[in-house]
């Protein structure tokens, strides 16, 4: 019996082991990268890398350079008034359309769809045109002999759009897209923007590029009102700049605004009632540490991609700035943020094409 109990008591103290280390590697692989203990120089050293590395990627693809494409007067602009009302959803456009260049002199008026011819029924709206056009939009009313030799290499295919419009403070927008180029997915692009005059503004964008980068920009107003911009490269947040503002008082200057900016796992967020500006490593405060946050000028998007720049000074003394640490990047990633506010490409090709089709332009 005594033997027994013996026996018993180094299985149980085995299996205790066993859970013990299991609970440590699994500890340990979960923390692989930087953990709460992680300096928070090495931290943000670490983060700005990863963040350089992902931005050299994604301005390296086509996509980029079509989502950037910028210029030109977008169709809201032009022919919007007090009385302008559309409905436009997506079986009104669906179908296949391939760009066919008309030898004609170049003229602003003229529809875009002159340029376009319905192939086949489809049950999405898909666009067939040449990357070059594409990425010099306004060349598209514009016939030289060479565009007779320019292939179809850009698709783009909308599985859901409409385009509620009734007044500039009171309309519905939908998109949601994929885009090839030579016959290869290059990404999902994605616009929602409701604006009312009872519930304020919605809007939200997203383009998702193939692999596992994805940028955002998101607005929602009201008594809070919230804007951010994020890159991801799958879950995971690599920069995200992100504002808060509170109604507090009936006053006119009576909010509460909380700016926060994420690299990677590291956080600064300044509250400016408080007027205190905190940095952490993975949610844990570093308290030796010291951030200064330095506005050039007056900036309404409040973004250090424009006119802001964040000093930060380490635990052992030594300072540096975001602008020197992501550099390479603040241009790209600004290019990124400008082009999810008002997203030109999809104005000006998907809109105009369906504003001729709707209105049965030739």
């Amino acid at each position: 019996m005594n033997l027994k109990l013996i026996v018993m008591k180094r299985q149980g103290r085995i299996i205790l082991i066993v859970v013990f280390l299991s609970a440590l590697i699994w500890s340990c692989t979960k923390n692989a990268g930087l953990d709460n203990n992680t300096p928070l120089k090495q931290a943000v050293n670490k983060s700005s890398a990863t963040l350089n590395t992902a931005m050299t990627s994604i301005s390296s693809t086509k996509a980029y350079s079509i989502l950037t494409v910028n210029g030109g007067t977008l169709k809201s602009t032009t022919e919007t008034n007090g009385t302008y009302k559309v409905y436009i959803p997506l079986d009104t456009v669906k179908g296949i359309y391939n760009y066919k260049p008309v030898n004609q002199t170049d003229r602003w008026g003229w529809s875009l769809i002159k340029y376009f011819t319905k192939t086949a029924d489809n049950s999405k709206m898909v666009v067939n045109m040449p990357l070059k056009k594409v990425q010099d939009p306004m060349s598209l009313r514009r016939y030289v002999p060479s565009d007779s030799t320019l292939t179809n290499n850009f698709s783009i295919a909308v599985s859901d759009y409409h385009n509620n419009y009734n007044s500039y403070w009171d309309y519905d927008y939908l998109l949601t897209s994929e885009i090839s180029i030579d016959n290869v997915v290059a990404g999902d692009l994605n616009i929602k923007s409701v604006v009312s005059p009872t519930n304020g503004i919605q809007y939200a964008s997203q383009y998702a590029f193939a692999g596992s980068y994805t940028a955002q920009y998101a607005y929602n107003s009201g008594d809070t009102t919230v804007s951010s911009f994020t890159i991801l490269s799958g879950t995971n947040v690599l920069y995200q700049e992100k504002l808060t503002t509170l109604k507090v008082d009936t006053g006119r200057f009576g909010r509460e605004r909380q700016y926060i900016l994420t690299i990677g796992n590291v956080q600064i967020a300044r509250n400016s009632i408080s007027k205190t500006v905190t940095v952490s490593v993975n949610g844990v405060v570093q308290p030796n540490a010291t951030v200064t946050i330095v506005d050039q000028a007056a900036d309404p998007e409040a973004s250090v991609v424009k006119k802001r720049d964040i000093q930060i000074t380490f635990e052992d003394g030594t300072t540096s700035t975001v602008s020197a640490l992501i550099g390479k990047s603040i241009s790209d990633i600004k290019t990124l943020f400008d082009s999810l506010h008002s997203v030109y490409f999809a104005a000006y090709v998907v809109d105009w094409i369906a504003y001729d089709i709707y209105y049965n332009r030739n």
